[in-house]
């Protein structure tokens, strides 16, 4: 009975000490999980800064080069355009595309002065 009753008290503290260990590393797993988060970045939308944070293989050189390129160029159509920027190629582009968003590729469209006449476009 004795033998019993310590077995039951073994298991108890083995159990115990295994639900802290399983809390312990689920919290630990949820607060890096930020850090490796899989954000996604807009390409004509965002800095520098947050494309050096959240693409693969791209630093703060060839994040700036790419935010010039857009500023030199207007807004990327697809992600593939990425590759026209020099130190970014195929394969960069490739390890990224799940992290690529190509939003905002249209600028505001310019409005035409009063009083402009518009000439519609005929058809041949």
């Amino acid at each position: 009975m004795l033998a019993r009753t310590i077995t039951q008290a073994t298991r108890s503290v083995a159990m115990k000490s295994f639900t802290v260990v399983l809390k312990s590393l689920l919290l630990a797993l949820l607060l890096s999980s930020n850090a490796y988060a899989l954000d996604k970045v807009d390409i004509n939308t965002a800095s520098a800064e947050e494309l050096d944070k959240v693409l693969m293989n791209v630093g703060r050189s060839k994040a700036e080069a790419i935010v010039e390129h857009r500023q030199a160029n207007g807004p990327f159509k697809s992600a593939e355009e990425l590759a026209l920027v020099k130190g970014i190629g195929l394969k960069t582009v490739e390890r990224n595309r799940d992290l690529i968003e190509v939003g905002a590729m249209m600028a505001p469209a310019k409005k035409a002065a009063k009083g402009a006449a518009v000439k519609p476009v005929g058809r041949r």
